[in-house]
């Protein structure tokens, strides 16, 4: 009896020493969907590539080759990191764009230890206003300057606000969406270090404006987030909203709502491999441009590293369903004219699928902003609200 009872032991321990050496599988996380919002779009189409205005200062343009849709293509227009003027390191998320029917606009308004971020908005704004005027003409490109939207990463966030607030102003499209992700970069005054915001009280009151923070480091992005928000007064608070993605560890690969995470790069849309326009000829008769170097056109160590982080970032489950579908979704409801409370209450919005063992990833978090208290003036107060105050108390003697 105890031999068996031995026997039994002694196998159960062999048992569970076999389940322990077996290898632990971590669920995958969700991939990207074949159609429809995020998706995969048109897999078999050739994508054109090109390049448009100067090499200093030009714009890479993309879309899928053959004709154009009578209504034209709806435009995107991508403001990038700063540091990042390469669309390679964009290029997953360029290509989805241009396979699902946008014509796609890479303004480069960087020149690297030569630009200054206060002269960003301007320089972005003439590249998109005379690439407009270059592809007006083209039966393949099209744009439908109608159905505009801006996409801003990082300093690119406000910048796209600036754009939208500038665009009468400059004789460019009104765009129907600003999808600032994860803004930062704005400097605290106009002598700071950053791009200047402009005054976003401008922006058109029928604009969709929709920002997109992540957890991680969240706090500059969150308060860059909701200053843009705000200041966007003229825009209701119903054509507004606020967006938080979540990392989530519950498999492999683990997902980080870094600042970096909305990069994506690939190779196949590195901006070396697209040939610009080359600079004219200068006349030799006359001077050279002034040129005077500052120091805050060098990065600065933070952003160095976030350089370096955006060049190694891939494709995940964040961006086919945090940023892209997200985007997608929005610009079909500004080019709609519908407003974000429809948006926000669309379940699809904020749901990011399941890890490959059915556990639910974690939701996109969705709030519309409130609108600011408005202060009586001193005007408007009544003499009712006048006597509701309290009265001043004569001063007591020593």
């Amino acid at each position: 009896m105890r031999l068996n009872l031995s026997l039994g032991v002694a196998a159960i321990s062999v048992a569970c020493l076999i389940s322990l050496a077996k290898p632990v599988i971590a669920a995958t996380p969700p991939n990207q969907p074949a159609e429809g919002p995020g998706g995969v779009g048109d897999r078999a189409a050739a994508i054109v590539k090109r390049g448009l205005g100067k090499a200093g200062s030009g714009s890479f343009v993309f879309y899928k080759s053959g004709d154009a849709p009578a209504q034209g293509r709806p435009v995107v227009i991508l403001l990038h990191a700063w540091g990042a003027p390469n669309p390679q390191a964009y290029g997953s998320w360029i290509d989805h764009l241009a396979r699902t029917g946008s014509l796609v606009i890479f303004p480069r308004f960087q020149d690297l230890n030569r630009t200054r971020p206060s002269e960003s908005t301007a320089i972005a704004e003439r590249i998109v206003k005379a690439t407009l005027s270059d592809l007006a003409a083209d039966a393949e490109a099209k744009p439908d300057v109608k159905r505009v939207a801006v996409i801003g990463h990082l300093a690119g966030a406000p910048i796209a606000a600036n754009f939208a607030a500038d665009a009468s102003d400059q004789g460019l499209p009104t765009p129907r969406l600003v999808f600032a992700v994860m803004p930062g970069g704005i400097a605290s005054d106009a002598r700071a270090r950053g791009v200047v915001l402009h005054d976003l009280s401008r922006i058109a009151p029928e604009t969709l404006v929709v920002t997109v923070i992540g957890d991680r480091d969240a706090r500059a992005a969150d308060l860059a987030a909701r200053r843009l928000l705000r200041d966007a007064s003229a825009v209701p608070a119903e054509r507004k909203l606020f967006v938080r993605a979540l990392s989530d560890d519950h498999g492999f690969p683990a997902l980080a709502a870094t600042l970096t995470s909305p990069a994506a790069v690939d190779t196949a849309y590195d901006g070396a491999a697209i040939k610009l326009p080359p600079e004219p000829p200068r006349d030799p008769k006359q001077p050279a441009p002034p040129f005077k170097w500052s120091p805050d056109m060098a990065l600065t160590g933070e952003q160095t590293t976030l350089v370096s982080q955006i060049n190694n970032a891939r494709a995940d489950s964040l961006d086919y369903l945090a940023y892209w579908k997200t985007f997608d979704l929005a610009a079909a409801s500004a080019f709609s004219g519908t407003d974000a409370t429809s948006l926000k209450g669309n379940p699809r919005f904020s749901d990011m699928e399941r890890w490959a063992d059915g556990w639910p990833v974690k939701r996109l978090v969705v709030e519309t902003p409130r609108a600011p208290a408005v202060q009586p003036t001193a005007s408007q107060r009544t003499p009712a609200a006048a006597a509701d105050r309290p009265k001043s108390q004569p001063a007591r003697r020593p």
